[in-house]
């Protein structure tokens, strides 16, 4: 068994790659497809299991379980415990840590998409303030 601050550098970093498949699924345009056909199926299919199974590709938090899940059996990464609890444990630490992780990505994405709007905005009013002071036009 490792120490505890060994442990949770590995899950420092596990939760990168659990937060990454996560948000590339349930966000990001290669994946739109088969999540758009995802989102349709969770809410028109027939049967509360049919709906719930393909809601969980639509939702970054649901998804994020199923991949903390399986990355917790490829790497057998186990928290504070060395049986089923250190398991147990790291699955819900994993699936919160990645969700923090996409927290702060999504807001880096919103200030960056924010600083282009503005960025745009001023561009066109530097634009319109260039047209209307070319000779030949009004003041």
């Amino acid at each position: 068994m490792y120490s505890v601050s060994t442990q949770l550098l590995w899950l420092l970093i596990l939760g990168f790659p659990v937060a990454s498949v996560a948000w590339t699924i349930t966000h990001e345009d290669v994946f739109r497809e088969p999540r758009d056909y995802c989102k349709n199926m969770s809410e028109s299919a027939h049967g509360l299991l049919r709906r719930k199974f393909f809601y969980l590709f639509t939702c970054e938090y649901c998804f994020s379980h199923y991949v903390a899940a399986i990355f917790l059996v490829i790497t057998r990464f186990k928290l504070l415990y060395p049986d089923w609890r250190g398991y147990m444990i790291s699955w819900f630490a994993l699936v919160w840590l990645s969700n923090v992780y996409m927290a702060l990505f999504a807001n880096i994405r919103l200030d960056i998409h924010s600083e282009r709007l503005e960025i745009k905005s001023k561009d066109l009013e530097v634009q319109s303030k260039s047209d209307n002071l070319r000779p030949g036009r009004a003041a």
